[in-house]
């Protein structure tokens, strides 16, 4: 019996009530087991999404690996460079990792790409080039100019023993250490004016400069041990020559080597250098 209403609750119903037009009701128990069943097909369905998504990203990430193959072979190997830890280092570190995620899929692409506050990350060649020309050992202490998205000290850091890399403008900076942050402990960011080296940390094996001032900083000069390399784009924002000096005797010996166009080196006040 239905204890409020004093009547039986007809066949086929639950004997839960529910309130109906201000009365108690009960609830077909067919409609719980339709509740049950759909209920059912929701947590299937789910699972179903889970687990196309975990597929997807895992399709991603293997073509990632075969995008990332195919530039060291088509890009790096094709067009003479030869190192094979560079190339190693190269077919190793993810560069999809170190792009805004709208431009992942040009990651491995043979060219620069933007990363925000008009600044680019470089094109895979430049970085092994540059890279290789520095001659990586286990036991060097490098300095990047221009840390950027992170892309080159990523790539210093699985050759040498440590690198030390500055950038001007603080947001790249501290993304960028993000990132370095959770694959490296050899590498230390600092936001700061790269014309002015990195002094307390100097002499260093090789430095690196990704950003063009217009002539070679005389700071950055004195810090590059006797015998080290730098490697260094000069020139202005129409013309500029990608160097390499090499410190013999307390002097820089100089070569030209290839025209390029990087982002000019500037200071505090978003002045070029």
């Amino acid at each position: 019996m239905n204890e409020k209403t004093g009547n039986a609750s007809p066949p086929g119903f639950y004997g839960r009530p529910t309130r109906q037009d201000g009365q108690l009701s009960a609830v077909p128990a067919a409609h719980l087991r339709l509740s049950a069943h759909f209920r059912m097909v929701i947590f299937i369905a789910t699972l179903c999404l889970s687990f196309c998504a975990l597929n997807c990203r895992a399709g991603v990430e293997q073509n990632d690996d075969v995008l990332r193959k195919k530039m060291v072979e088509e890009q790096l190997k094709a067009r003479g460079i030869k190192n094979p830890q560079v190339l190693r280092a190269m077919s190793k570190v993810e560069r999809h990792q170190f792009v805004p995620e709208a431009l992942r899929k040009m990651a491995y692409a043979d060219s620069a790409l933007p990363i925000g506050e008009g600044q680019t990350i470089s094109q895979p060649y430049i970085v092994a080039w540059m890279t290789e020309v520095i001659n990586p050992q286990a036991d060097m202490k490098v300095l990047e100019i221009g840390t950027g998205s992170g892309y080159q000290a990523a790539i210093l850091a699985e050759l040498c023993h440590s690198v030390y890399t500055i950038e001007i403008i603080e947001t790249l900076a501290r993304r960028a250490e993000k990132i370095l942050g959770k694959h490296y402990q050899n590498v230390h960011v600092r936001t700061g004016d790269g014309y002015q080296g990195w002094p307390e940390a100097a002499p260093f094996d090789a430095i690196l400069v990704t950003c063009a001032p217009t002539k070679v900083p005389a700071p950055l000069a004195k810090q590059l041990k006797e015998g080290g390399r730098m490697v260094i784009p000069v020139g202005n924002v129409k013309a500029q020559e990608l160097y390499v000096l090499v410190k013999r005797n307390g002097r820089l010996e100089q070569q030209a080597i290839i025209p390029v166009l990087f982002v000019p080196m500037l200071d505090k006040e978003g002045e070029k250098y």
